[in-house]
């Protein structure tokens, strides 16, 4: 049983970033063992939240992973925890296009029985506050709005309006905050700048978040509030039972069996500042699947981790560092070698452009024979997938959901085996499978498909090493 609070609004941009992060940063220095989890695919926000919490940053797609699964990632992302704070994603009520509430925060909201706690932009209103909040109330029965924070309040006249104007609500409003340059986080093209490239300024921002929520909110009713949760009867995931489950055929050993005779391939996962969206439960899945993980940074490694026999880029900015990834002959040189080695690589959009052949006319590894560019469009949006062929990564036929975010594009956009043909928006392959290599711009969630990782772990048991 663990406390739970969902953090909403009524759109994008009213400020639940930084209400959840301080709320979370907050918790937790008062001794909280905080849990911290995000609604929707982002991997940005996450960041912030375990900057403010001590704690991996957990999604929980209704999309990707499936309605049956929104409530096992979370308890096992939050066991042993106090509390757990979620964010939510655009509007109360947004979800996936033309799928009704799928992967809408209200419904995993009613997924994890947890109340919500609505933050309302009030910068341009008053007494119309009440109507907004009464209309997000009553919408959906099954949705508890249990309180009301206020944010971008300007003056103590402004507040006092909007108190009065909520009072007969039946919502309780639980903090007011002024607005506080302090408190924000730069944006460029796809969002917040990650935390990982701001370093001493995150946390910073964090602080202060964590102080304006101090100071304008009232921890003690959020606190009651989200303890006011009834019961979850869910069973936690867990990436040992779900890899052996889902070997799809491969076999997965034992931790005694690899302490014995069976060899632990060693698999390099790309991070620092230009890689740093992945998911937590890929890097347990692949260690449950008998791997061993070692994370490195293109920026500032020559060489893969020594004895690499599998390698994971995911996403992330290389188009904000690509001229120091190319600076990095040596790295470029060994994925290279690695990949024309037929070891396994699996490579999700930041990925897929480190592997071409240029970036912007910068050179890049030389992977794949294509070439990638900055694009004026954004591409955004959930996807259906299906494997065009076998890969490390899926047997051909495989179906698995995912999501596109990128203003990148490369030409071509598929290889002679494409790694994906998409159902939606509109049909067509993309992607390139290549020896042991399977690149893509399609982000996966492997939890949703834990035969994902059993599969790669096997290829890179039988895979040449670095």
């Amino acid at each position: 049983m663990v406390a739970r609070l969902v953090i909403a609004a009524p759109s994008s941009g009213a400020g639940k970033t930084t209400v959840a992060t301080g709320l979370m940063a907050a918790f937790a220095g008062r001794g909280l063992a905080v849990s911290p989890h995000k609604v929707g695919p982002d991997y940005i926000d996450p960041g912030y939240h375990a900057l403010a919490t001590g704690r991996p940053g957990r999604n929980l797609d209704a999309f990707m992973c499936g309605t049956g699964l929104i409530a096992p990632l979370f308890a096992h992302g939050s066991r042993g925890c106090d509390l757990a704070v979620v964010e939510g994603v655009m509007g109360l009520y947004d979800g996936a296009a033309d799928q009704g509430e799928l992967a809408s925060t209200a419904q995993v909201a009613k997924l994890l029985k947890a109340p919500v706690v609505l933050v309302v932009d009030a910068s341009s209103q008053s007494r119309s506050v009440a109507a907004l909040v009464h209309g997000f109330a009553s919408w959906d029965p099954e949705v508890r709005i249990g309180g009301v924070i206020l944010n971008k309040v300007a003056t103590d006249r402004h507040e006092h309006l909007l108190r009065e104007a909520l009072g007969e609500s039946g919502v309780p409003v639980m903090g007011v905050l002024r607005r506080a340059p302090a408190v924000a986080t730069p944006s460029r093209h796809l969002g917040l700048v990650p935390v990982a490239e701001r370093q001493a300024a995150a946390v910073d921002a964090v602080a202060a978040q964590a102080e304006q929520v101090l100071q304008g909110c009232d921890l003690e009713a959020l606190l009651a509030l989200a303890r006011s949760a009834p019961e979850l009867s869910a069973e936690p995931w867990d990436p040992g039972i779900a890899a052996r489950l889902h070997a799809g055929g491969s076999v997965v050993p034992t931790r005694s069996a690899l302490r014995n005779d069976c060899p632990q391939p060693r698999v390099a996962v790309a991070g620092g500042a230009a890689f740093t969206f992945s998911y937590a439960e890929h890097a347990e899945l692949l260690e449950a699947a008998g791997a061993e993980v070692v994370t490195f940074d293109p920026l500032r490694d020559e060489a893969l981790p020594e004895g690499t026999s599998g390698l994971v880029i995911g996403g992330g900015f290389p188009e904000m560092y690509g001229a120091e990834l190319s600076a990095n002959e040596p790295l470029r040189k060994a994925v290279a070698e690695l990949a024309a080695s037929g070891a396994p690589i699996a490579a999700e959009c930041a990925g897929l452009l480190y592997l071409a052949r240029s970036l912007d006319g910068t050179p890049m590894c030389g992977v794949l024979d294509a070439d990638a560019r900055m694009s004026e469009r954004l591409t955004l949006g959930y996807r259906d997938a299906v494997a065009i062929g076998d890969s490390a990564l899926a047997a051909a036929g495989t179906r698995m959901r995912g999501h596109e975010f990128h203003r990148t594009v490369i030409e071509p956009g598929a290889g002679a085996t494409p790694a994906w043909g998409l159902r939606q928006p509109e049909r067509r392959v993309e992607g390139f499978v290549q020896g042991g290599v399977h690149a893509s711009y399609v982000h996966t969630h492997w939890a949703a498909v834990p035969e994902t990782a059993a599969r790669f772990v096997a290829h890179c048991r039988g895979g040449g090493d670095a």
